[in-house]
């Protein structure tokens, strides 16, 4: 018999612990309803072959979810090969008027909203101007209740009727805590903007960084819905990124990740306004062009003009064939290209979506700037990332906003975990 080896305290065990519940295992119901969503509609029989489940399993939680009033039976068309005869095909949809949400996003120049319904479908939008600068919490609550307002008017319901409110800014947020730790449009640091909102709209409100919400549109609704691994790069006031990774947005470990323009790319470089320097969106950004301009262009009598203006007149000097004003461009577009080929180096996305306004000052995606990523990024012998450019408004950013509200919103009523934490 061997000797007994004694220990001085409990052992704590090697490897990784993973929770008995984690995203990746989310419940089959809820899958199910996601899937049936995501494909618009789908007979149970697709449902179960899809998910690797028994037909009657699917049969068993699609009672459940058509008794909580989420999904309906509809007739759907059948092919034309077989002549049109016997029963019309049964399959499973979204109840779309089960669940109404709202998505706002505030900026610097424009606050836009939307109401979607549970599957999706854009049931009203609301635009309001405004002039750049940061607002106090109370001031940007009120904007915000009345964009719901407007909302509700135009579609003709209480503001009762939405289960939840999606909110984005541009900035550092945490969007577990729903506080805003800086952003341009708000006056002072570490906000609890989702509170504050939440309490004057009398409805839940989630927060988070409107790159993703860009990146969750792009989810939800547009190039990414079939891709697992990609990047959004937004540019617009600042620059910003959002990424997906196995379909899910990543956020980091603390909420704050995917930061792309506040990587540093100079040292003791041009001033950001995040209050560092070197920072890729000081070379990037709107206001680090028009810095540029008024120095190389002497622009000093036109201060009092505004961001968009001195954009568009630079722009136009630099189509006039104005050489200072292409070389700014020039160099904005390196900076950016190098940015890019780090995504690539770092995380190998199938493809990067290049997204805002400012995507149409097409300098800034010149041949000359897709080769350098080219140049920069790791030479492996393997196909290098798709790259599209997306020049969309900002009802984007709205949809993208409303994502959010309707991921939330399924996992409260789906997810076991969610329940439990409620009770």
């Amino acid at each position: 018999m061997g000797t007994v080896r004694r220990i001085e305290s409990r052992a704590q065990g090697c490897g990784p612990l993973i929770p008995s519940i984690s995203e990746a295992a989310r419940p089959l119901r809820q899958q199910i309803f996601e899937r049936v969503r995501a494909a618009g509609y789908m007979p149970r029989v697709q449902v179960a072959r899809e998910l690797g489940v028994s037909p009657a399993s699917v049969t068993t939680l699609t009672s459940e979810l058509i008794d909580m009033g989420l999904l309906e039976e509809v007739s759907a068309q059948r092919d034309q090969g077989d002549g049109g005869r016997g029963r019309p095909a049964v399959a499973l949809g979204v109840r779309a008027d089960a669940r109404l949400v709202a998505g706002i996003k505030l900026s610097d120049r424009e606050h836009t909203a939307v109401i979607v319904d549970f599957a999706g479908n854009l049931i009203a939008d609301e635009a309001i101007p405004r002039q750049p600068g940061a607002m106090e919490l109370a001031d940007l609550v009120d904007v915000s209740a009345t964009l719901v307002a407007g909302l509700c008017s135009k579609a003709q319901i209480d503001v009762s009727q939405l289960s939840a409110i999606g909110l984005g800014v541009p900035g550092f947020v945490d969007s577990a805590t729903g506080v805003v730790h800086w952003s341009p449009v708000l006056a002072g640091r570490h906000v609890p903007l989702a509170r504050a909102a939440g309490e004057r709209l009398g409805r839940p409100v989630h927060i988070d960084n409107d790159a993703n919400l860009v990146t969750l549109a792009e989810l939800w609704f547009g190039a990414g819905r079939g891709l697992s691994d990609f990047a959004v790069v937004t540019i617009e006031h600042g620059l910003g990124m959002g990424f997906v990774m196995n379909h899910r947005i990543y956020r980091g470990g603390q909420g704050l990740g995917m930061e792309l323009g506040h990587t540093k790319v100079q040292l003791d470089g041009a001033l950001c306004r995040c209050g560092q320097r070197g920072c890729l969106e000081a070379y990037v950004a709107d206001y680090a062009l028009v810095r540029e301009a008024t120095t190389a262009l002497n622009w000093t009598s036109r201060e009092t003009q505004s961001v968009n203006i001195l954009l568009e007149s630079l722009f136009d000097h630099a189509k006039a064939g104005n050489a200072a004003a292409r070389s700014i461009f020039h160099r904005a577009g390196r900076y950016l290209a190098l940015g890019l080929a780090n995504v690539v180096n770092l995380f190998d996305p199938e493809l990067i979506i290049l997204s805002g306004e400012r995507m149409r000052y097409d300098y800034l995606y010149a041949h000359e700037t897709l080769a350098e990523i080219k140049a920069l990024a790791l030479n492996t012998g393997r196909p290098e990332p798709r790259i599209e450019i997306h020049a969309w408004g900002d009802l984007l950013w709205a949809h993208g906003a409303a994502a959010l509200a309707l991921s939330e919103v399924t996992e409260r009523l789906l997810s076991p975990s969610r329940e439990i934490a409620a009770q």
